[in-house]
């Protein structure tokens, strides 16, 4: 088959030690493959997995392709998505001139992504019983926690739109690491406030190490308020929207409309309390986060849309 005419899909997950976690990426991965039956997609991951980013490039570029598209499959674009990646790409193609690699933009916040939050939440409030009220009922939505404050900001957004669509009491975010409040200070800070029944839903793809810490922190806040009925609901996962959501990215990244969020990118402008980030040498995964900058004068083809 000739390669040259279409580009081939790289779908790039995060890595976990979790085999379901694996699993569940991989069944994504077959998913956008069946929904793309003319293109060639594969998996690579950044860490954990085999295989590595730069072999999954190696493989597609020994089967003789010239273009292919890489799409992050992670929630929002901070440092892997800002940084990483685009260096991972960058060596790649500095290597191979030959060889030009689109990036797409991570899945952010996307109406299709808030209906299917909707309906995790909704899952799981059956367990209230019949007399449950949304408005005697506290939401605590979980992000991942980044360095990036843009990251985690919008993780706020997301509970915000939630809160207000869905009516609830209240609604509070935490995150699993990295940033404040953390999820088992929000647990305790947040009940004060009275509510009798909270639902924590992890705004997390995959399971792995942070979903279970998401349970066993439910639990222990369980455990030491047995009043309080506090439920977990289920993550995102490969449901048909998260798919279709992928499948956007692609077509927006084919058409050189991958956005990021430049406006509020701590390593294009000083950003409250990241000034130091601005403009410091771009490094690949493994280094402290001060060394990162993210170019956005991309002179090679994973172009970001910056070019304003």
């Amino acid at each position: 088959m000739d390669q040259s005419s279409s580009a081939a899909v790289l779908l790039i997950g995060h890595g976990t030690r979790i085999a379901a976690g694996v699993a569940e990426f991989h069944n994504l991965a077959n998913q956008l493959q069946q929904a793309l039956p003319e293109r060639v997609c594969l998996a690579g991951f950044l860490e954990l997995v085999e295989p590595s980013v730069p072999e999954a490039l190696e493989t597609l570029r020994q089967q003789g392709f010239h273009r292919i598209v890489a799409l992050p499959a992670l929630l929002m674009a901070a440092g892997h998505v800002k940084n990483d990646i685009p260096a991972m790409l960058h060596a790649f193609q500095t290597e191979h001139p030959d060889i030009q690699i689109t990036f797409g933009a991570d899945l952010g916040i996307h109406p299709n992504l808030l209906q299917v939050a909707r309906e995790r939440i909704e899952s799981i409030e059956a367990d209230f019983g019949l007399n449950h009220d949304r408005r005697e009922t506290l939401l605590m939505v979980i992000g991942r926690g980044s360095s990036d404050p843009d990251a985690n900001a919008n993780i706020s957004k997301i509970t915000r739109i939630l809160w207000e669509g869905m009516g609830f009491g209240w609604a509070e975010t935490a995150y699993t690491a990295v940033a404040a409040p953390l999820m088992a200070d929000a647990l305790e800070r947040t009940h004060r406030l009275g509510f009798k029944r909270v639902i924590v839903f992890p705004y997390l793809l995959f399971t792995g190490r942070l979903v279970e810490q998401v349970q066993a922190t439910v639990a222990a806040y369980q455990e030491r308020h047995p009043d309080i009925q506090a439920l977990v609901a289920p993550y995102l996962n490969a449901h048909p929207s998260v798919v279709a959501t992928f499948l956007e990215r692609l077509h927006e990244a084919e058409q050189g409309e991958a956005h990021m969020n430049c406006q509020f990118c701590p390593y294009r402008g000083p950003i409250i309390g990241r000034e130091d980030w601005q403009g410091a040498p771009q490094t690949g995964h493994h280094h402290n986060h001060h060394d990162h900058d993210h170019h956005h004068d991309h002179d090679h083809h994973h172009d970001h849309g910056h070019h304003h």
